[in-house]
């Protein structure tokens, strides 16, 4: 059985980490979010792999190659406009010739799951096969109306109150060949897309099986930036303590560590594992480094740092006597001596940010800021709780930043000074 990874699509609601990089190729827990569903593809025994890829490709397929260093066979389909989900499955068309297995590649599952979707349609007579998983409110969702495991009808974001359940559609799928010939018969939506959905509504009226299945294994859906921490803490507390660098004496570990070849913790550092340190790292001395925080590749980190539960991308420096709480820093960042990123509002109160337009409840009470990559900030600036800052920016000494900072920025404060002479 073949399998096919749908990884064609920006992430728009990830930016600005995004507009260097797919969402799929950010980094959490030490590996690309596109890494755990190919590993666990594999390990469910499945190794030939086809990723339907569009932007921004060559960052996926530079990393991947072929697969063979990860286990698999990869083969690369482009898609060059991006269409819906149905639309780019259709691009795989010529390379199936029986059934497959679809994920949508910002999605994390585990292997134990892919086995169970296999089994359940290799012991019964269907067309298609959905992963369902319930949620509180599935008003933002493709819900299912199902009897005993055979869906009925799927509705797309219903109004609250109207969903005929609670059980949504998880975006892993197992098809016949045969869906082919149901989105040839689809239609543009009014989103002007080619929706799944509708070719899976297709094969409904044509009396196919379509059964549900309901997942009681590990599946995290990654959407919004805030996501990323909470995916990061998950796989940052699982991992096993790895110790291929070099720890100086004086330096004081609670819990477990990776920490990789050619990195460095100097004395008086203070760490609060799990803890993950990438290759080629210099931290402290006398830093403080807290519970699930990830620090990628060659990450510097200055004398009486402070960092809480974030994620520092490759090649980044933060210099000393700074604090970065609950955020997200791009890569080859600049963070300047005496920055705060605040991660508390003042009052108290769940942390909004800016997406696509829309003031959203990120539904925590500390939560910093996200960084694109190459941002460079001066010297005891500072972030208030929420604010996302674009790719090259550069934010100015004793700057306080409010709101989002757009892409290739400088922001700078202008202060007046009164001198008194002879001042006594």
């Amino acid at each position: 059985m073949k399998a096919v990874l749908l990884t064609a699509g920006e992430g728009t609601r990830m930016r600005p980490l995004t507009l260097t990089r797919p969402k799929t190729m950010i980094q959490v827990g030490g590996k690309p979010i596109l890494q755990y569903n190919i590993e666990a593809l594999r390990d469910a025994g499945i190794k030939d792999i086809i990723m339907v890829v569009g932007y921004k490709k060559e960052v996926i397929e530079d990393y991947f190659g072929d697969g063979s260093l990860f286990g698999v066979n990869l083969a690369y389909v482009t898609q060059e406009e991006r269409l819906g989900t149905a639309h780019a499955i259709n691009y795989v068309m010529d390379e199936i010739d029986s059934a497959f297995v679809v994920l949508n590649g910002d999605i994390i599952v585990d292997s134990i799951l892919i086995r169970k979707l296999v089994a359940k349609f290799e012991a019964n007579v269907a067309s298609s096969v959905l992963m369902l998983t319930e949620v509180e409110d599935p008003s933002s969702f493709g819900v299912v109306e199902i009897e005993e495991d055979r869906i009925k009808n799927i509705v797309e974001k219903p109004a609250p109150g109207e969903a005929p359940s609670n059980l949504i559609n998880a975006g892993i799928y197992l098809f016949d060949k045969f869906i082919f010939d149901a989105i040839k018969k689809t239609e543009k939506s009014e989103r002007g897309e080619y929706e799944i959905t509708d070719s899976l509504k297709i094969q409904m009226s044509e009396d196919k099986v379509i059964l549900g299945l309901k997942s009681d294994s590990k599946w995290i859906d990654i959407g919004r930036p805030w996501d990323l921490l909470n995916v990061n803490e998950h796989f940052i507390a699982e991992m096993e303590e790895k110790i291929e660098g070099e720890i100086e004496e004086g330096v004081t570990i609670h819990g477990p560590i990776v920490l990789g070849k050619n990195s460095i913790i100097r004395s008086g550092t203070y760490i609060f594992g799990p803890i993950y340190v990438g290759e080629g790292c210099d931290i402290g001395p006398n830093s403080y480094l807290r519970k699930c925080s990830y620090i990628g590749n060659n990450v510097n980190v200055g004398n009486a740092v402070e960092i809480k539960n974030s994620i520092i991308m490759d090649g980044t420096n933060v210099n000393h006597l700074s604090y970065v709480g609950d955020s997200v820093i791009g890569a080859n960042c600049n963070i300047a001596a005496g920055t705060n990123i605040a991660n508390l509002r003042f009052d108290n109160q769940n942390v909004k940010m800016n997406i696509k337009g829309e003031i959203c409840d990120c539904g925590v009470r500390k939560l910093g800021s996200i960084f694109g990559d190459n941002v460079k900030t001066g010297i005891n600036s500072s972030f208030n709780p929420g604010v996302k800052v674009g790719i090259n920016s550069a934010i100015g000494s004793g700057t306080i930043i409010y709101k989002d900072i757009p892409s290739n920025t400088l922001v700078l404060v202008k202060q007046e000074h009164k001198v008194v002479k002879d001042n006594k």
